[in-house]
């Protein structure tokens, strides 16, 4: 309740205390809290105090913008930018590297491994041409890679990189996977680009020895190794690799396959160390005469001791299906 106090002093009435202040509309609290005449406030605080309200939060954010600053600044001094802090096994890539095949289907269908088209019409083919174009893009001109034509270096497997090089990788005389051959797609006999993933610093182990191959390993590749352990010994340091049909109908529909350059990704490329102008190998698979109107599924392994094949998580392997109508 106010108080109310009476002073009668000389004839005269004074009352001191507190009124309950005079009842407001909605309407004109509203405005009073907007700006109030009498005091200058605005928002129930007047100018200087929300000046002094203002250079408080500027210091306190300022205090802490600074502090975050230092905080990654730190924290960046700590890490490599072409090395990464976690490797291999403490990675979240692991150590065993999946593979990828292109072209690749389109966007609007992104998780589809499907490669459909008619034989007889550009137009169907011609996205699978144009994507094949822009993945090997980077191979055909080195500038488009930063670093690369620098340090760039013609290996082999008698004459592998050194630390301050990196392998070259010639994809214009890849007949008839070429760009100038519509990559074959016109003839009906495509060619199917293979890509290994890349780990920092992953070491293949190879099979380069013929008494001790996987049993799963394909006869023609066991083969072939058997054949260059004869006459191109140098050769066997090689990640191989091997595409066949997933069942029976799909071995016989396959037809013949061409391994180009060579039947895997040569040992001089590994291991990857993020050096400039760095590539991956590629190969390509040419499809010779698969059979036609037919959907083919096709699988396709790297092969090396320290690759596994696990088709759930797509490591050491990878499938797509191949139409041609």
């Amino acid at each position: 309740m106010p108080k109310h106090v009476l002073n009668n002093t000389d004839n005269n009435v004074e009352f001191i205390g507190n009124f309950r202040p005079p009842e407001r509309s909605t309407r004109e609290k509203i405005k009073l809290l907007l700006y109030n005449r009498e005091t200058g406030a605005v928002l129930g605080r007047t100018g200087t105090s929300w000046a002094k309200i203002g250079l408080f939060y500027l210091i306190f954010y300022g205090i802490l913008a600074g502090l975050f600053i230092v905080c990654l600044w730190v924290f960046y001094q700590t890490l490599d930018p072409r090395i990464p802090s976690c490797k291999l096994s403490s990675s979240l890539i692991g150590t065993s590297p999946g593979l990828g095949f292109r072209p690749s289907p389109p966007m609007d269908n992104v998780e589809s491994t499907l490669i459909w088209y008619k034989g007889t019409d550009p137009e169907q083919y011609q996205y699978w041409t144009k994507n094949l174009e822009k993945f090997l893009e980077v191979y055909r001109k080195p500038g488009l890679t930063p670093g690369r034509g620098q340090n760039i270096y013609n290996c082999d497997y008698d004459k592998p990189p050194n630390e301050n090089q990196v392998c070259d990788v010639i994809v214009k005389n890849w007949d008839p996977c070429t760009q100038e051959n519509n990559f074959n797609y016109h003839k009906s006999a495509p060619c199917i680009f293979i890509k290994l993933n890349k780990i920092y610093d992953w070491r293949p182990e190879f099979y380069n020895d013929t008494n001790n191959l996987p049993e799963k390993m394909p006869r023609d590749l066991k083969a072939h190794i058997g054949m260059l352990k004869t006459e191109r010994p140098s050769w066997l340091n090689t990640i191989w690799v091997s595409c066949e049909g997933e069942s029976p109908a799909d071995v016989e529909n396959i037809g013949p396959i061409t391994y180009i350059p060579t039947r895997g990704f040569p040992g001089y490329f590994y291991p990857y160390k993020n050096s400039e102008g760095y590539l991956s190998p590629v190969m390509a698979i040419h499809f010779q005469r698969p059979r036609t109107g037919i959907l083919i599924n096709i699988e396709c392994k790297a092969w090396a001791r320290n690759i596994i094949h696990d088709r759930q998580e797509r490591v050491g392997i990878v499938h797509f299906e191949l139409m041609i109508d």
